[in-house]
C-alpha cells in the first residue's frame, strides 16, 4: 500500500476547462466560467478545487510578449497529533528520511501557480514544497515529502488548443483517475482517504482532451505510478446531467509491466512495483447545490501476479460530503470502506491494504471557516481494520497493522491546517 500522486491539466475554453477540472475531481464540478474578453480577463479555474476552500477569482496579471501570465499560489501550514505511528515496514528506506512522527507542526503548501491560460498555446507551471497527507499512510516533512515524490516542481505541462473542443497537452500533469485531489487545498478534507492509496496522482506523458456541451472526456498515455516508462493509458468522462447533478468514470491500466528491480539509481516511492502493475475503475456522482456537496463513488483494483507477486483485488466505495451552514463556515465528513481479496490465514494474495484478506474503513470530520482568500479548519478521523482481534494477524499479515510493532487495529488523527490562497 503507498501513496500516489494526481495531476491533470487545464483546458482550452471556459467550457473545456470546467469539464477537466470535473473530471479530475471526480465530479466535483468547478463554478461556469463567465466570458470574459480583453487583456488580463481570462476566466482561470485551474488547477481545480473541490471543496470549501475556493480559487481567488482575480490573480495577478502581468502582459508579456507571449500573452497574459497569471500568478498564484496557496501558502498553508499545519499541526498534527497521531495515536499511533506506523511500523517501519511503511517507511522509505532512505538514510535520513525515515521521519513518520506522531505529531508536527510543518508547511502542508508553499506553492506558486504560474499559467498561460489563453490563446493556440497554453502553459501551467506548479512550484514549491507541499505535503500529502493520506490515512493510514505515513507522513513526512514537506521538504522530505517533496523530494521523494515530485520535486518541487509536481505539475508542469503545456497544451496546443486545436478548437473549441479539441486540446492536446503534454509533461508532468494530474492523473484522469480518482475523486478526491493531490493537494490539500483542493479537497474538503485535509487527509486524503484509503482509497486514495490505491490510484496513481501524478502522471508524465500525453494527453487528448475533448469537451462539447455537458460532455467532457480526457485519454492520456503516462507512465502510470511516475515510473518513467509510458506503460499506461488512463481516461475520464464526465456527463453534467443538469446544473446540480454529475456523472463520471475514470480509470486505466498498464499495457506492459514494469519491473522495479531493473530501474537502478532510482528511489521508488512514488512507484510502488504492485501498484505500476495494476488495474483500476472507479464511477462516482456529485449533487452540487446550494449549501450541499455530496459525491458518492466507488472503485475497483486489480494488481497483475507478476515477477513472483501473487496478484490481488481490492474494492471500496467512499462518501464525501459537504455542509455550508453560512458564508463563512461549512461542516464536511468522508467515509469509506475498502477490502482486498484473498485469505488472510493463509496469505495467498500479495498485500496492497493491510495484507491478504484484511479490509478496513475511515471516517473523517472537517469543520472549516474561511473569510475571502483565508481559511481556517480542524479535522478528526479514525481509521479501523475490521474484525481485528489481537493476535489475529490484524485480519491480515502481523505486522502490518498500526502502532510502532504493527499490532493495533486502528488509528486515531487530529489536525488543524490554516492558511490562504492567492
Amino acid at each position: 500500500m503507498t501513496i500516489k500522486l494526481i495531476l491533470r491539466s487545464a483546458t482550452a475554453s471556459a467550457a473545456l476547462v470546467l469539464g477537466l477540472a470535473q473530471a479530475q475531481a471526480a465530479d466535483m464540478p468547478a463554478p461556469a466560467a463567465v466570458p470574459v474578453t480583453g487583456p488580463c480577463k481570462t476566466a482561470i479555474t485551474f488547477p481545480a478545487y473541490a471543496g470549501v476552500i475556493k480559487q481567488n477569482p482575480d490573480p495577478s496579471c502581468f502582459t508579456t510578449g507571449i500573452g497574459d501570465i497569471y500568478v498564484g499560489g496557496a501558502i498553508t501550514g499545519y499541526a498534527y497529533n497521531y495515536s499511533d505511528r506506523l511500523p517501519s515496514f511503511y517507511t522509505p528506506i532512505v538514510p535520513g528520511q525515515r521521519d513518520d512522527r506522531v505529531g508536527r507542526v510543518d508547511f502542508s503548501n508553499v506553492q506558486a501557480f504560474i499559467q498561460k491560460a489563453d490563446g493556440p498555446f497554453q502553459f501551467y507551471v506548479q512550484t514549491g514544497l507541499y505535503s500529502i497527507p493520506a490515512l493510514g499512510f505515513p507522513t513526512f516533512s514537506a521538504i522530505d515529502q517533496t523530494g521523494l515524490l515530485f520535486s518541487p516542481v509536481p505539475v508542469v505541462f503545456g497544451k496546443w488548443v486545436l478548437n473549441d473542443e479539441w486540446s492536446i497537452q503534454g509533461g508532468r500533469m494530474p492523473t484522469n483517475i480518482g475523486t478526491e485531489l493531490a493537494f490539500t487545498f483542493q479537497n474538503l478534507n485535509i487527509s486524503r482517504g484509503l482509497l486514495f492509496n490505491q490510484e496513481n496522482i501524478i502522471n508524465q506523458g500525453v494527453q487528448v482532451n475533448y469537451a462539447n456541451g455537458p460532455l467532457a472526456a480526457s485519454f492520456a498515455v503516462t507512465d502510470g505510478f511516475y515510473s518513467g516508462e509510458l506503460n499506461w493509458v488512463t481516461g475520464a468522462i464526465t456527463y453534467k446531467l443538469n446544473d446540480a447533478n454529475t456523472i463520471g468514470i475514470n480509470g486505466g491500466t498498464h499495457f506492459s509491466n514494469y519491473n522495479s528491480f531493473n530501474q537502478t539509481g532510482r528511489f521508488q516511492y512514488a512507484t510502488p512495483a504492485t501498484l505500476q502493475n495494476s488495474s483500476i475503475i472507479s464511477v462516482n456522482y456529485t449533487y452540487a447545490d446550494g449549501p450541499w456537496i455530496v459525491t458518492p463513488y466507488f472503485q475497483y483494483t486489480k494488481v497483475e501476479p507478476v515477477f513472483g507477486l501473487q496478484g490481488a483485488e481490492t474494492y471500496g466505495g467512499a462518501i464525501l460530503a459537504s455542509f455550508a451552514f453560512t458564508d463563512n463556515f461549512a461542516l464536511a465528513g468522508r467515509f469509506e470502506y475498502i477490502a482486498q481479496s484473498g485469505d488472510r490465514f493463509l496469505q495467498d494474495r500479495t498485500a496492497v491494504l493491510y495484507g491478504s484478506g484484511s479490509s478496513a474503513y475511515s471516517f473523517t470530520v472537517t469543520p472549516t471557516f474561511t473569510w475571502g482568500r483565508y481559511f481556517i479548519r480542524g479535522e478528526y478521523s479514525h481509521v479501523a481494520l475490521v474484525d481485528y482481534q489481537r493476535g489475529d494477524a490484524l485480519n491480515g499479515i502481523a505486522g502490518l497493522g498500526f502502532g510502532k510493532l504493527g499490532n493495533k487495529g486502528s488509528q486515531d488523527r487530529y489536525m488543524v491546517e490554516t492558511g490562504f490562497t492567492f
